[in-house]
């Protein structure tokens, strides 16, 4: 897998994006093709290409993330009711690969139902 994705462009500005917020380790923009009022990606600067990919010296990154989400609801309003969702592998959904979180909220989500068969 390539590090030259999509985000890694954005974060070098070499595609125009809407930013909502960026320090030394992330940024957060508007998803370019919503699923929800409210959908928002959580991008680190340094490039993971899945969750399942990131390891121990990780760790402070992935906290500052989720703290992030945190303060980014909170921002927008909708730290009430949001939904986050990682998706880790194309299989599960991805289709950049280079973790991202995304926030989801302005509409009621129903509850998934998952059968093990």
């Amino acid at each position: 897998m390539s590090d030259d994705t999509i985000f890694s462009k954005i974060i070098r500005r070499e595609i125009p994006a809407d930013f909502l917020y960026e320090d030394d380790d992330c940024l957060v923009i508007k998803d370019a093709y919503p699923q929800a009022p409210t959908h928002v990606l959580v991008i680190p600067k340094k490039p993971i290409p899945r969750l399942a990919d990131a390891t121990s010296d990780d760790r402070a990154l992935l906290g500052h993330l989720m703290l992030k989400v945190g303060d980014i609801a909170r921002e927008l309003g909708i730290d009430e009711a949001f939904r986050v969702c990682i998706n880790n592998g194309a299989n599960a959904g991805q289709t950049v690969f280079h973790l991202h979180i995304h926030i989801l909220a302005g509409k009621t989500f129903k509850e998934n139902s998952l059968s093990m068969q």
